[in-house]
């Protein structure tokens, strides 16, 4: 549980009182208490306050705002306040300014622009913690820590040069095994001195300002790449030590920036550093309902499924995209309980009272500029949280069960996005959605792991684009397949090292074993192209469009059970399985259409009886389960305009949020939500 003080999903979010005069606090006591929130984020972006010269700190609006919370039940998420430093310190400190990718160096504005390896940031950084710490440790309101904010900053300074180079020793040790794995005889780039060695941007290795990830060593990116992710973490891990030798009892967290795969830091890596994982959702009005899923699941995945917060969201709009419409009748609600199908135990807004200055003057808020109760957002916000303290702690604490898992790796991504071909229309996590598409669609929960993720417990793994093999992951794979395990990897997997060296004597390298099989040649297809998959399996036979890469794959053992229908490799294969020990290994040498990805992976759940959530449901509903001791918690969310008839087997069904018993067939509204609670049965899914 996340704050024992309250045991219920936490309903709240980013407050800035330190913005408003001190008449407005208590206005908004009153109106917090009639939305039902009972958790705020408080000094997110108060450090210039806080200190407002190198030698002086006064703490005192923040003392206020947490008596004031303290006296009105609310339970306080406090900031650190480290995610925008204050030009003082920008001016007597100028190496706190990070250096762009272009090699410009930053002066003093927006935010998340501290270099993260500036020792006068770090210092100053872990000083205003340590006082921040002290000085709240013991106070009642205080419910979670939250360090800094939506943490990122990909810096080419000085500093961070030297600091590389040092990492790079502690990683390779000498010259000469460095010169190795980064193949530096290619075009004369042997070093033979650690400070000859620069930071690979736009002034070094880089090639193009459109397509910044394309470099012509991408050994030297990719070892950039987690440096730049551990100096980074290194700030928060700064941070949670403080924090948790001052209260070792309460959680620490960040939250994670709204993209979920957030490229430039490795979140897997980071989520065995937090207490628990936070999360800003801020998908927009045409985002796909899937995509939106799949990072919520990842968010659970990287904490092996523990359950996390849903740190921010709007209530109505954002002020950053293109087009920041507002969120329909309905939609606020229907998102929010779609995090909290997926494993959110909060339910959170940026902001609570909508900003009158700045670049977010226009994102919404649960109090709007109008300042009163009088608004739908509030009347909706309103209704949530009362419907939110009728749950309680029902479900709090469950969890989502899978028998299969989709790899995503941030080490691969980079990997492969900063490779010169062969086309630029891979795109890592285009790929992977593909297949967790098919998952959802299916309503098959599905669990979102890294490459070095514990295999045990899962009938079904796939891989997509596994282009990078880390030391000792083939081996991994081949233990959850000899013992009876389904791996699937698709095109382009199996080609090189975590260096990026390849692997030669044959794609897919170290894979080639398991799989039974060896490609000879990568064929490049222009977008407008498209081959064929001519499909014939267990009684299967149809045709599909494939297309961006087709692998041209010879069989070493593994069974044909498609081939390329159009070009000069027609009728060689695409589609394969070997049987490896127990189980079996399946090869994908194209990126498949939808349709076939969607019956190809029912047939793999059902050839392990992996059975979906939900056995029949129209399209546009979907569908989660949540288990706790004895109960199991079926979420169905209807992202339609219009009511559908939803069927579920079996008896004994009691909708939470209405307490009725539902009947084997009834109707889920617009936009509407159920919460269907029943006994749960011994190793049965929740349908």
């Amino acid at each position: 549980m996340i704050d024992p003080k309250t045991p219920k999903l936490l309903y709240g979010g980013d407050y800035n009182p330190d913005q408003w005069p001190r008449d407005i606090w208590e206005e908004d006591m009153r109106l917090f208490k009639l939305a039902g929130i009972d958790v705020v984020t408080l000094n997110v972006f108060a450090w210039a306050l806080n200190q407002p010269s190198e030698d002086v700190y006064d703490f005192g609006w923040l003392d206020e705002a947490m008596d004031l919370c303290e006296r009105n039940g609310i339970r306080v998420c406090l900031a650190t306040g480290t995610a925008a430093h204050p030009a003082w310190m920008a001016t007597r400190y100028p190496d706190v300014l990070s250096v762009d990718f272009e090699g410009r160096k930053r002066k003093f504005g927006q935010r998340h622009n501290s270099c993260p390896n500036s020792p006068a940031y770090r210092r100053f950084a872990a000083e205003l913690v340590r006082k921040t710490a002290e000085r709240y440790r013991n106070h009642p309101a205080l419910a979670v820590w939250h360090a800094n904010n939506e943490m990122g900053c990909q810096c080419y300074c000085d500093t961070c040069e030297r600091e590389f180079r040092s990492w790079l020793k502690r990683r390779y040790g000498t010259l000469d095994a460095l010169n190795r794995a980064w193949n530096t005889r290619f075009w004369g780039h042997t070093f033979y001195d650690w400070d000859e060695i620069v930071l690979p941007n736009l002034l070094s290795e880089h090639m193009n300002r459109n397509r910044p990830e394309q470099t012509a060593f991408q050994g030297i990116t990719i070892d950039y790449y987690r440096f730049n992710s551990e100096s980074v973490l290194a700030c928060y891990k700064l941070e949670y030590d403080i924090l948790k030798a001052a209260t070792p009892r309460i959680p620490v967290t960040t939250n994670l920036h709204g993209h979920g795969t957030y490229k430039p830091l490795d979140y897997f890596e980071w989520g065995q550093h937090c207490d628990i994982v936070a999360w800003d959702n801020y998908p927009a009005y045409d985002t796909p309902t899937a995509t939106t899923a799949f990072r919520l699941d990842l968010m659970r995945g990287l904490r092996n499924g523990q359950p996390f917060m849903l740190m921010e969201q709007t209530p109505s709009q954002q002020n950053w995209q293109p087009y920041n419409s507002l969120k329909r009748p309905g939609v606020m609600r229907l998102w929010s309980y779609q995090a909290v199908a997926r494993g959110a135990d909060t339910v959170m807004f940026f902001q609570l009272r909508r900003s009158v200055g700045a670049c977010e003057k226009f994102h919404g808020a649960v109090i709007e500029h109008a300042g009163h109760e009088h608004t739908r957002v509030f009347r909706e916000c309103a209704e949530l949280g009362e419907e939110l303290t009728k749950l309680g702690d029902a479900f709090l604490d469950s969890r989502l069960e899978a028998k299969a898992a989709i790899v995503f790796d941030w080490e691969n991504w980079w990997a492969v996005e900063a490779s010169s071909g062969p086309s630029d229309a891979l795109r890592y996590v285009d790929e992977v959605q593909k297949y967790y598409d098919a998952f959802f669609e299916n309503r098959i929960q599905v669990d979102i792991v890294n490459a070095e993720a514990d295999f045990d417990g899962y009938d079904l793994i796939v891989a997509p684009v596994l282009y990078m093999i880390k030391p000792g992951v083939a081996e991994r794979i081949e233990r959850f397949v000899r013992k009876g395990g389904t791996f699937v990897t698709t095109f382009f997997s199996g080609i090189a090292n975590e260096t990026d060296l390849v692997t030669t004597g044959g794609y897919p390298g170290e894979l080639r074993p398991l799989l039974g099989l060896w490609a000879e040649e990568i064929d490049a297809l222009f977008p407008d192209q498209r081959n064929r998959m001519l499909v014939e399996m267990d009684g299967m036979q149809a045709s599909y469009e494939c297309g961006i890469l087709c692998d041209l794959i010879h069989t070493e053992g593994a069974e044909a059970l498609a081939c390329y229908g159009d070009d000069f490799y027609r009728g060689m294969p695409c589609l394969t399985r070997n049987a490896f020990g127990q189980g079996h290994a399946w090869y994908v040498a194209t990126s498949p259409e939808p349709a076939f990805l969607r019956d190809f992976v029912k047939k793999l759940c059902d050839d392990h009886r992996i059975r979906p959530v939900l056995a029949e449901a129209p399209a546009g509903v979907e569908a989660t389960c949540r288990t706790k001791g004895g109960m199991s918690y079926t979420f169905l969310l209807n992202h339609n305009d219009e009511a559908v008839s939803v069927r579920m087997e079996k008896g004994g069904k009691r909708e939470l949020l209405t307490g009725r018993e539902l009947p084997e067939t009834f109707e889920l509204p617009a936009k509407g939500v159920m919460i269907v609670e029943r006994p749960r049965e011994e190793n049965a899914p929740c349908s």
